[in-house]
């Protein structure tokens, strides 16, 4: 009897400790603030808002900055931390370049409703490539998806059954077992090793990538880019931002960045 009795307590256990831990981590993962800080007009541009159903009923928020006479958009899926208005200054500029831009907040972020996790963040990213090819009417290889950080993972998720024009991905890493490893949490790696695992799913790939890492990173490191990449099919390429973190890519990068996003845009999906 004691043995029997003894089962089902240890399973209970595992079950309990499992949960602990995928809470714990989504602890880590997602750092969401509510509202918007900012407005398109605020950093000079057009906008509206855009809400979306998402597969599983969620509704959630996005800024849609059109461009007039683009024949072609960018999705924007953006790191874990903060709200999608924190990212309009990146969007406008990405506008700039001749693109409609659909810069998303994810459920629990900004706007949106519910609360994050994985499997809702990859509803989130499908209900926007849906929104730009049905509501907006741009054909799905007209569209580039640019996936920063943590969205970097999102989108390899997104990208890897669909035709889209091209996939950036920024300071973007293999996947949170290999970050786990990177911040003394080894002991846990291989119970992450299905989050966020871009380095798997990217293989499935067929879209031109292109990828930007600052060789300073605090937070991914770069050599967590580069394996990311190495892992990646052709055609590719890798740029290295020299002297920025993870949070300065576009100041450190400055025109030389935009030039090159502009050089793939036009070489994925031509104006």
């Amino acid at each position: 009897m004691l043995r029997q009795s003894a089962i089902p307590g240890a399973a209970l256990a595992v079950i309990f400790l499992s949960s602990m831990l995928g809470f714990i981590v989504d602890r880590l993962i997602f750092h969401p603030e509510p509202g918007a800080d900012l407005r398109p007009e605020q950093v000079g541009v057009t906008g509206e808002d855009a809400f979306i159903v998402t597969g599983d009923g969620v509704l959630i928020h996005s800024f849609f900055l059109p461009h007039a006479g683009a024949t072609r958009a960018i999705l924007f899926l953006h790191g874990n931390a903060g709200n999608a208005s924190h990212r309009l200054p990146n969007a406008a500029e990405l506008m700039k370049l001749g693109n409609h831009v659909l810069l998303l907040d994810y459920r629990g972020y900004g706007l949106s409703q519910g609360r994050p996790d994985e499997a809702g963040l990859y509803l989130d990213a499908r209900a926007g490539l849906a929104h730009l090819t049905d509501a907006i009417g741009i054909p799905e290889d007209r569209i580039v998806v640019f996936g920063r950080s943590l969205g970097g993972a999102v989108a390899v998720d997104l990208v890897q059954d669909r035709k889209v024009a091209g996939l950036i991905l920024e300071s973007t890493f293999p996947s949170i077992a290999a970050l786990a490893g990177r911040m003394l949490l080894g002991p846990f790696a291989r119970a992450l090793s299905d989050r966020f695992d871009a380095e798997t799913k990217i293989a499935r790939l067929r879209a031109p990538l292109l990828f930007f890492h600052g060789d300073r990173d605090e937070v991914v490191a770069y050599d967590l880019g580069k394996q990311l990449f190495r892992a990646a099919p052709d055609p590719k390429a890798f740029e290295t931002i020299r002297g920025a973190g993870h949070n300065d890519t576009l100041e450190v990068g400055g025109a030389a960045y935009f030039e090159r996003i502009r050089a793939f845009l036009e070489e994925v999906a031509p104006r």
